[in-house]
């Protein structure tokens, strides 16, 4: 059996460095991990599917025509827009607030500053805090509080200007 804490510290070692993906079998134990998504993990014989590997809390910022589509609750923006997606780096449940009784991290029409925490992505019980990577306001929030999402999924809209 595989402990969460050399699990967790394996997680951590992938995030960090150019690998994509790992597989290790110990004490009768298989275990695959992947950055990339639509991987699966077999824990003994049974395949389960599996979240891609937590990344840094940096969200991933594509440009108004970039990032994956995964899920009807994002809408393209217009094809002249000038927001700017950001992008779920992770498999994961999107929480809007540290906590279910605290105010959200950021609402529609809030200002951010780069580095701002704007939201958590749960991830194989690891919280994990998405910061701003641009400053800007806020336009559009595309997720709904403890939603599932997947990676590339767009997350929110800043408007940079």
């Amino acid at each position: 059996m595989i402990d969460l804490e050399f699990l967790e510290r394996l997680i951590t070692a992938i995030d960090e460095s150019s690998l994509d993906s790992i597989e290790l079998e110990r004490g009768g134990t298989r275990v695959r991990l992947s950055k990339t998504p639509e991987q699966t993990v077999t824990v003994g014989a049974a395949p389960v599917q599996a979240a891609a590997a937590p990344a840094a809390p940096a969200p991933a910022v594509a440009s108004s025509g970039g990032g994956a589509s995964s899920g009807a609750a994002e809408a393209p923006p217009p094809a002249d827009s000038h927001l700017v997606d950001v992008t779920s780096p992770m498999v994961g449940t999107f929480y809007r607030a540290p906590a279910p009784d605290a105010p959200p991290y950021v609402d529609v029409g809030d200002s951010v500053a780069e580095g701002a925490t704007l939201c958590i992505i749960e991830a194989m019980k690891l919280m994990n805090e998405l910061e701003a990577e641009l400053s800007g306001t806020v336009a559009e929030i595309c997720v709904d509080n403890a939603e599932p999402v997947e990676y590339g999924q767009v997350l929110f809209r800043i408007d940079p200007s």
